[in-house]
């Protein structure tokens, strides 16, 4: 009997410890160039394109990475900005890229190419975010690799 006494209390407590709001997996996103366009003074204006591959809302504040096309030497990838980006949902976010003279002769190779160039790109880095149910911001590590492709019509964009 007195064993009956501690077990009910403890099954009880237990019960509702397991009622709590359940957690929700957070995953790195995935980070992505949307679009690229060439500006007259020769900077890269790019949409990049943030993914929450997480069951939860993220706060978006940063990101900090390297940009590389092709071969070449990558640069620096830098932004700052507030973006509150659903579960499994995207966002993009302005940013702008001053290309090494070897990207912008390797992007205007493929733009002479017309539709059918396509050059080769890699981004990675660290996004900093907030998920919905953490109270410090954290960072996540990024990396992908894709192609940019002249826009038919549009000179000087790509995506």
């Amino acid at each position: 009997m007195r064993l009956l006494r501690w077990i009910v209390p403890a099954v009880l407590a237990l019960g509702l410890i397991a009622c709590g709001p359940p957690r929700k997996s957070v995953f790195p996103p995935a980070v992505s160039i949307q679009q690229l366009q060439v500006q007259p003074s020769g900077n890269w204006h790019l949409t990049v394109r943030i993914q929450n591959n997480s069951y939860g809302e993220m706060d978006f504040t940063a990101i900090e990475g390297t940009l590389q096309v092709a071969e070449g030497v990558p640069v620096r990838l830098h932004g700052t900005f507030k973006r509150d980006i659903p579960a499994l949902s995207g966002d993009i976010v302005e940013l702008d890229v001053l290309p090494t003279p070897e990207m912008s002769k390797a992007l205007a190779a493929t733009a002479a190419k017309g539709s059918g160039g396509s050059l080769a790109y890699r981004i990675s880095g660290r996004a900093t975010a907030k998920p919905e149910q953490e109270k410090q911001p954290r960072s996540f590590d990024f990396s992908g690799n894709d192609w940019l492709s002249p826009v038919p019509g549009i000179p000087g964009r790509f995506r």
